[in-house]
């Protein structure tokens, strides 16, 4: 085992992350430890677990398994959002008397994001017209048979299989067969380095969206969960129907914002016009109008 730290900007808080219900993660309780696995964004066929627990203003992580420290750290860092400036966010938040009112409501909220984008094409082929909970115990079972196993604080925490493994599956248990070689062309794209994160922020978010489109499985709307909430992006503004919801109850709207309008609203919201979409989300019940904790995705 191996430790590390960062340090942290502004308000933050661990346990909204932990607790946010966001993809694979469903936590119903926090025991003051985020217990993460995953492969690793350089070399996803190493795997490693990380415990991450809260010291005031930085996180400490205690890593298990091999791999670089500085680059598990940063991997870390983007997947718990604790590499933004949470206190520029604060500033943007004080400027809008809805927003300042939900960020009282969670001054340390931060979006978790997927731990790779490897990691969430395949959730994207596994939640595919399924039932979320459906989704979860399917990833957790690939997981458990096919990926690799840490002990993390007490409890047992499941990786993903890597591309090769994956690559070599014939078949999943509780997945269409028809599924199966969407999963085998993310393999071969992970294996390839099309989904390595720095490649696909320098991309920028359009032209990755769109070439994440070319894998088979991978749409409109996946891609675009992809590339925002797999590379931490803080500034890109997305509307699928939950966001529009929430936006029109939190502001008290009288009807759901069209693009138009939703982009002039969110143009104070910048540069974290991605937090503030899904502060709204899964903070906005706190304040008796949002759309009900838990919903954001």
């Amino acid at each position: 085992m191996r430790t590390s730290s960062i340090a942290l900007r502004g308000p933050y808080s661990v346990e909204e992350v932990a607790l946010m219900d966001f993809g694979h993660r469903a936590e119903a309780s926090f025991d003051g430890v985020l217990r993460l696995a995953f492969c690793l964004d350089r070399d996803l066929e190493q795997q490693v677990g990380v415990e991450v627990r809260q010291a005031g203003d930085r996180l400490d992580l205690v890593v298990h398994g091999e791999g670089d420290l500085d680059a598990v750290t940063r991997q870390v860092a983007r997947v718990v959002s604790a590499d933004g400036d949470g206190a520029a966010y604060a500033e943007v938040c004080a400027s809008d008397p809805v927003l300042a009112e939900l960020h009282a409501a969670a001054p340390g909220f931060r979006p978790s994001n997927f731990h790779s984008a490897y990691d969430a094409c395949v959730w994207s082929v596994l939640s595919a017209r399924r039932q979320r909970r459906q989704a979860i115990g399917l990833r957790a079972r690939l997981s458990a048979e096919h990926g690799r196993t840490f002990e993390l604080a007490g409890q047992s925490v499941h990786a993903l299989p890597t591309p090769a493994t994956l690559a070599r599956l014939d078949h999943v248990p509780g997945l269409q067969d028809v599924a199966v070689p969407r999963l085998h062309a993310i393999a071969e794209a992970a294996t390839a380095g099309r989904l390595d994160v720095d490649r696909l922020v320098a991309l920028g978010p359009d032209l990755a969206v769109a070439e994440l489109q070319t894998l088979p499985g991978i749409g409109p709307f996946y891609s675009s969960l992809v590339v925002v909430r797999a590379c931490g992006l803080t500034d890109v503004l997305t509307v699928p129907a939950h966001t529009r919801d929430a936006v029109r109850r939190v502001y008290g709207l009288d009807h759901d914002p069209d693009d138009a309008e939703l982009a002039a609203l969110a143009e104070a919201w910048r540069p974290f016009r991605t937090w503030v979409a899904v502060a709204l989300r899964a903070v906005g019940t706190r304040l008796g109008t949002g759309p009900g904790h838990g919903a954001a995705a």
